[in-house]
C-alpha cells in the first residue's frame, strides 16, 4: 500500500466534492487495492454519510475500459494545496498513467516517438494528413500559421519516413520555428486542400481553454470523463484535448461539437468557440515552442467513446437521488415535514413575499425573524419556534438592530429569546447568490437553524430577471441552502412596475414567472385603496393599509389577510378593512374616476411622492408618476402647479430652496 496515497486522501475534504467525484475516490481506492473501509472512514467527515452506502456501491465497482486510478485522488490533493513527497512514487499530473490498458512511461522527450504516436492513435494509414510548420508574426507579435501548408500525405507515408529518420523529425516534416511551434489537423483530408469540405472523417474534435490555469483544465477534462483520444500540451498556456465524437458528417459533427461546448459552458469550463470546424488545427506534438515542449500528456482516457460518454452525462449531476417504488412506501409513508408557519410553509421548504417598495418588505421579513425566535404569531400565523439567519444586503448595519429594536418594542415583546436571531450584515458585501450560497452553508450547517431570510433578492440576483432559464437556475440556489442545511428559505421580491390590483397574485412579482411557480409558498401583498373615511380614522395619519393573498403548494389557500402598516410594525385588521378594493383594481380606479382631486390633496400626494421616493433632494419623475397611479405628463403639471416649491429638469423633480 502507498502510504502517501492516503496522504493525499487525507488532504481532500469530502465535504467540498460532489456525487461523482466521491464515486470516483472510491473507484480509485479499490483499483489501488485499498478497502472499502478506508473509502468508508474518509466518507464519514461528510454530513451527507449513510451508513452503509459506501459498501453497497463498492460492490458495484468491477472496472471498465477506461479505469481510474491512484493519479485522480493525487489530482485531487494537489488541487487543494497538497504537496505529497519527493521521491515517493506519487506521480505528478504532468506524468502519463495507464488508461485503456496502455501504459505511456514519463520518459525524456522524444519528438519522432511523440509524432508517431500520435498519428496511430488518430489516423488510419491511408488517411491524408494536414500539418503547417511555417509561421509568421501579426502585428501583436502573436505566431500564426502562414500557409496551407502540407496534406497531400498519408499517415502511413509519414510513418513510414518516421521509420527511415528515427532521430530527425525535421526530415520528415520539414524545419519548423523553434519560436512559433507547429500545427497539424485532427481530422483526415482528401488530399486536395484544408478547408472543411475536404474533411472526409469526422472523429475528432478540439476542446482547449486559455482562461484558466493548466492544472485546472487538466482536472476538469478528467473529471467531465470526456473521451480524449490524446491530450496534448500546447507549450502555451493550454491544452488540447482531441475528443472523440465520432460523426458520420458534417451535420451531426455541428450538432455534437455543439453539445459538447455547450455542456462544458455550463459546467464551467468556458472553451475556445472557434474551435467548432472539422479542419481547425491543433498543435503537432514532437516539436519545441520557445523554451517549452509540445508534446502529448495523455492517451485514451475518460469515456471511451461519444456515446459512452452521452450515457455518462445523463447521469452526471453533484447529487441526484436515486428513483424509488412507490411501492416501497405502501407501508411506511414517510412524514411530512413539520410546519414552520402554521399552514403556510414547511421546515426545509421555500417562501417568497412579492409587493411594491413602499409596502415595508423589509419590516415585515423582520417580524417574521422576531416572531421565529420567540415562538409568537406572525400576522394571523402560528409559528415554529427556533434560530433564523437574516441576511441583510441593503441596509446600513446600525440601521437594521435599530430596526429590530424599535420593532421588538412596538410588539411589546420582552426579547428573551434574541440569541435565536442572527444578523449577518453583508451591505457592500453582497456576491451573487450562487458563490453567496455555499457560506451560507456553512455558516448554519448543524447549528439548528430552522430558517434562513435573505433580504432583498435584487442584491444578489443573477442572470436576466425576465429569462425563465436564468431565474430557473437562480431559484435553484434556494433549494441547495434547504436540501444541504434543512432550513426554509425565505426571501422578497418587488412587484413589476405598473398598478397591479387587476392582476392575480401570482403575477405581480417583477420578471419572469418563475418568481411564482418556484417557492412552495408565494405571499403577496398589495396596498388598498382607502376611503375618506377610514383616511380620516387612521390614528398617526400615516399608516397604510395592505392586503395579503397566498399561493401554496402544501396546503389549501387562506382568507386574503388585511393589515395596517403603521411604522414600524405591521397589525392585522379583522373588520374595517374587508370590503376596501386594492390599488389599481377596476373597484377603486372606478372610485378615483368618480370625483376629481383638490388643490390640497394633490400637493399633500405631491410631497408624500417626493418625500418617499427622492435622494439627495431629487427624485424620478417616472417614479413619483407610477406612486401617485397619473401619467407622467400629469405628473409635470402638478410640478407646475406648486412651482414655488418644486421645479423640474431633464426628468428630475427637485425641491425648492
Amino acid at each position: 500500500m502507498n502510504d502517501s496515497l492516503l496522504s493525499a486522501l487525507s488532504a481532500i475534504p469530502v465535504s467540498e466534492l460532489s456525487y461523482q467525484q466521491w464515486i470516483n475516490v472510491g473507484f480509485a481506492l479499490k483499483a489501488e487495492g485499498y478497502s472499502c473501509e478506508t473509502w468508508d472512514s474518509w466518507s464519514r467527515n461528510d454530513s451527507r454519510y449513510q451508513e452503509g452506502e459506501c459498501r453497497r456501491k463498492w460492490d458495484t465497482f468491477n472496472g471498465s475500459g477506461t479505469p481510474i486510478t491512484g493519479a485522480t485522488i493525487v489530482q485531487m490533493a494537489k488541487d487543494r494545496g497538497w504537496q505529497g513527497f519527493d521521491g515517493d512514487g506519487v506521480l505528478d499530473w504532468n506524468d502519463f498513467i495507464e488508461y485503456d490498458g496502455e501504459s505511456v512511461a514519463a520518459s525524456r522527450f522524444d519528438p519522432v516517438n511523440e509524432f508517431r504516436t500520435y498519428l496511430k492513435t488518430l489516423f488510419h494509414e491511408d488517411e491524408y494528413v494536414g500539418y503547417v510548420v511555417t509561421a509568421m508574426q501579426d502585428k501583436d507579435g502573436k505566431w500564426k500559421p502562414s500557409s496551407s501548408g502540407c496534406y497531400d500525405r498519408t499517415a502511413g507515408e509519414l510513418l513510414s519516413l518516421l521509420d527511415r529518420y528515427p532521430d530527425d523529425l525535421g526530415a520528415v516534416i520539414g524545419d519548423w520555428n523553434t519560436e512559433a511551434g507547429a500545427w497539424i489537423r485532427f481530422n483526415a483530408l482528401d488530399g486536395k486542400g484544408v478547408k472543411n469540405s475536404n474533411v472526409v472523417s469526422f472523429r475528432f474534435a478540439l476542446v482547449e481553454s486559455d482562461s484558466m490555469p493548466l492544472e485546472e483544465q487538466n482536472r476538469l477534462y478528467r473529471e467531465f470523463n470526456l473521451p480524449i483520444a490524446v491530450l496534448v500540451s500546447s507549450g502555451g498556456k493550454s491544452l488540447h484535448a482531441i475528443v472523440r465524437v465520432d460523426a458520420s458528417d458534417s451535420q451531426e459533427y455541428r450538432e455534437r461539437v455543439d453539445h459538447l461546448f455547450l455542456f462544458l459552458k455550463e459546467h464551467g469550463l468556458e472553451v475556445d468557440v472557434q474551435n467548432r470546424n472539422p479542419s481547425r488545427l491543433s498543435r503537432l506534438p514532437g516539436v519545441t515552442r520557445g523554451t517549452k515542449l509540445q508534446r502529448i500528456e495523455a492517451l485514451n482516457i475518460g469515456c471511451s467513446s461519444w456515446e459512452a460518454w452521452i450515457d455518462w452525462i445523463d447521469g452526471f449531476s453533484e447529487d441526484l437521488p436515486a428513483a424509488v417504488s412507490l411501492a416501497d412506501y405502501k407501508d411506511n409513508v414517510p412524514a411530512l415535514p413539520e410546519e414552520l408557519i402554521s399552514g403556510v410553509l414547511r421546515c426545509g421548504h421555500k417562501m417568497i413575499i412579492s409587493g411594491p417598495s413602499k409596502a415595508g418588505k423589509s419590516f415585515l421579513l423582520m417580524e417574521l425573524c422576531i416572531a421565529l425566535a420567540e415562538g409568537v404569531s406572525w400576522l394571523s400565523f402560528s409559528v415554529r419556534r427556533g434560530r433564523v439567519l437574516y441576511v441583510n444586503l441593503e441596509i446600513d448595519p446600525a440601521s437594521c438592530i435599530n430596526r429590530f429594536m424599535r420593532i421588538y418594542e412596538a410588539l411589546q415583546i420582552e426579547g428573551r429569546n434574541m440569541s435565536n436571531i442572527t444578523i449577518w450584515n453583508l451591505r457592500g458585501h453582497a456576491v451573487p447568490l450562487d458563490k453567496l450560497v455555499p457560506k451560507i452553508v456553512h455558516k448554519i450547517q448543524g447549528k439548528g437553524y430552522e430558517a434562513v431570510i435573505i433580504d432583498p433578492i435584487y442584491k444578489v440576483i443573477t442572470g436576466d430577471e425576465n429569462s425563465a432559464s436564468d431565474m430557473g437556475a437562480f431559484c435553484n440556489q434556494f433549494d441547495r441552502i434547504c436540501s444541504q442545511t434543512g432550513c426554509s428559505a425565505i426571501y422578497c421580491h418587488h412587484h413589476s412596475k405598473g398598478a397591479q390590483g387587476s392582476k392575480k397574485a401570482m403575477d405581480r412579482a417583477s420578471g419572469s414567472g418563475v418568481f411564482a411557480r418556484d417557492p412552495d409558498a408565494q405571499l403577496d401583498i398589495i396596498e388598498l385603496n382607502l376611503t375618506d373615511d377610514l383616511k380620516n380614522n387612521v390614528r398617526d395619519g400615516c399608516s397604510t393599509a395592505w392586503r395579503m393573498e397566498g399561493s401554496l403548494r402544501e396546503f389549501a389557500s387562506f382568507r386574503p389577510i388585511n393589515f395596517w402598516f403603521e411604522y414600524p410594525v405591521h397589525r392585522v385588521d379583522n373588520s374595517n378593512l374587508e370590503s376596501v378594493p386594492s390599488d389599481g383594481s377596476p373597484e377603486a380606479n372606478l372610485a378615483k374616476s368618480s370625483k376629481r382631486t383638490t388643490a390640497e390633496e394633490r400637493h399633500r400626494n405631491l410631497e408624500t411622492a417626493f418625500e418617499l421616493l427622492s435622494e439627495n433632494g431629487k427624485a424620478d419623475i417616472k417614479d413619483m408618476a407610477e406612486y401617485m397611479d397619473v401619467s407622467t405628463r400629469s405628473m409635470k403639471r402638478y410640478v407646475e402647479e406648486f412651482k414655488d416649491e418644486y421645479t423640474y429638469q431633464n426628468g428630475l423633480v427637485f425641491k425648492a430652496q
